[in-house]
């Protein structure tokens, strides 16, 4: 049976999820936006960044969020960011297809994430990512242009959006171009946190 395809993200309160720059796309103001998830200790344990982190629900949802996840997909902007910041052992550890014009071979890291570039749009992009998930969910990791995209395309069952307490004013919206006549949410929860509020929405297709 195959699983969900779904998006979880975290998003400042006026709505941006990342800056405009290229050069800040995970510079400070980014880092501030993720200051909930970058405490937790399955995230720190994952990204390389040692022993030790805070325990609890917003771990027991970090935790839940990756291990749900068989294979993800990507934008190519979110991979160029990411390539020049992701530890050597890339955060995923499982197989990650980028949505890109560009021809590029595979690129394998050490601890099971291997990067696959796929050239001919979002459906196909995600039809590899859901073989390689087999019955665990798909995720689309990002960015904002490439998580609006698979909403219009009627492609997200679901999704997660942990509210920051920052303000951007400006930078890149989460949900920028959605064709709100096309997508209806049902909201499936709500928990919050000292750091956090976590929202939960099912997708559906008018």
């Amino acid at each position: 049976m195959a699983g969900k395809v779904f998006f979880s993200v975290s998003m400042s309160l006026d709505g941006f999820i990342a800056p405009d720059s290229p050069e800040e796309l995970m510079g400070t103001q980014w880092r501030e936006l993720q200051q909930w998830v970058f405490r937790q200790r399955h995230f720190r344990e994952n990204l390389g960044l040692g022993k030790g982190g805070e325990e609890g629900r917003d771990n027991d949802i970090v935790t839940e969020t990756f291990e749900r996840t068989g294979a993800s997909v990507m934008g190519k902007r979110m991979f160029d960011a990411g390539e020049q910041m992701w530890p050597e052992q890339a955060p995923f550890h499982t197989p990650v297809f980028v949505v890109t014009h560009e021809e590029r071979e595979p690129w394998e890291r050490p601890g099971g994430t291997t990067f696959r570039f796929v050239g001919d749009g979002i459906e196909s992009a995600l039809d590899h990512a859901r073989l390689a998930a087999g019955s665990r969910d798909v995720r689309v990791a990002g960015g904002g242009t490439t998580v609006v995209g698979y909403l219009n395309a009627g492609l997200i069952d679901e999704f997660h959006v942990a509210i920051s307490p920052v303000l951007f004013g400006s930078g890149i919206r989460l949900f920028e171009g959605v064709e709100d006549s096309r997508v209806r949410l049902e909201q499936t929860g709500t928990e919050s946190s000292t750091r956090t509020t976590h929202l939960y929405y099912d997708v559906h297709v008018r």
